[in-house]
C-alpha cells in the first residue's frame, strides 16, 4: 500500500467522469445517457459544429443545465480540501465546474470548461449564458461565431505544457474515476513513473492500467478515505 504522502510531497491528481457521476453527471458509457442519446461525431467535433452549430449549442445547453442543477459530491469536497493543502495540482478531464463550487483552488481544465463560452473567428473567452445559440455574437468582434470553451475530438488539450512540467515533478500521481483509454491523459502515470512518481488509482473498476496501487469503489467513498490518509 502507498503510504500517506509526506506535507511536502508534490501530487498530482487527475479526474474523469466518476468523478462527478455520483453528482448526476453521466459519463460516456451509460446506457441510456445523455452521451449514448447524441452521435458524438455530430456533437463534439469541430466538423459536427461546422454542419450543424445549433444542434451542438442544444448538446451543450442541455449538459450545462444538467451541470447547474447537480451539486459537488463528498469526492469534489475532499480534492478541494486537498487543494488547499498546497502542492497539488488538480487536474481534470471533466468540463464541469463542481470542483470549483466544492471550494477548489487553481483547476486545470484539461478538456475546457462547460460555464465558458469561446469566438473561433478571434479567440475571445467569456462567461457562457445558461442557453447559447448559433446567432450569439462574440462580444469582442462582434461576430456569430461562439461555440461552448471545450475541447473537442480532434482538438489539443489545453496547458498541456503546464500539466507535463507538474507530472515531472511528482512524487505521486493520484488517477480518480477515469477509464484510462483516452490519450493524452491515458499516459499521464506512464510520465509520472518515468520521472520517479508512486501511482496510485482510485476508480470503480480498475481500468488496466498500469499503476503501483489500485483501490476500487466508490468515489464518494474512495476520494475522502485517501484525502483523509494524506492530510493526516
Amino acid at each position: 500500500m502507498i503510504r500517506p504522502a509526506a506535507s511536502s510531497a508534490r501530487i498530482v491528481v487527475l479526474s474523469g467522469a466518476g468523478l462527478s457521476a455520483e453528482s448526476g453527471l453521466g459519463t460516456f458509457r451509460d446506457a441510456g445517457g445523455l452521451w449514448a442519446r447524441y452521435d458524438l461525431e455530430e456533437v463534439a467535433t469541430p466538423q459536427g459544429f461546422a454542419r450543424d452549430p445549433a444542434l451542438v449549442h442544444d448538446f451543450y445547453n442541455a449538459r450545462r443545465a444538467n451541470m447547474t442543477a447537480s451539486a459537488p459530491n463528498a469526492a469534489h469536497e475532499a480534492l478541494a480540501r486537498l487543494s488547499r493543502r498546497g502542492g497539488v495540482t488538480l487536474v481534470t478531464q471533466n468540463i464541469d465546474d463542481l470542483l470549483e463550487r466544492a471550494g477548489a483552488r487553481g483547476v486545470v481544465h484539461m478538456h475546457g470548461d462547460l460555464s465558458r463560452a469561446l469566438c473561433h473567428a478571434c479567440g475571445a473567452r467569456w462567461d457562457a449564458p445558461a442557453v447559447m445559440s448559433p446567432e450569439a455574437p462574440c462580444p469582442d468582434c462582434g461576430a456569430a461565431a461562439t461555440r461552448p470553451d471545450v475541447v473537442w475530438f480532434g482538438e489539443m488539450p489545453y496547458r498541456m505544457e503546464e500539466i507535463e512540467t507538474a507530472l515531472a515533478a511528482a512524487d505521486l500521481f493520484v488517477s480518480v474515476g477515469t477509464s484510462g483509454t483516452v490519450y493524452p491523459a491515458a499516459g499521464f502515470a506512464a510520465l509520472a513513473r518515468a520521472a520517479g512518481a508512486r501511482t496510485l488509482e482510485l476508480n470503480l473498476y480498475p481500468s488496466g492500467g498500469d499503476f503501483d496501487e489500485v483501490r476500487t469503489g466508490p468515489a464518494t467513498q474512495l476520494v475522502p478515505d485517501w484525502v483523509d490518509e494524506v492530510m493526516g
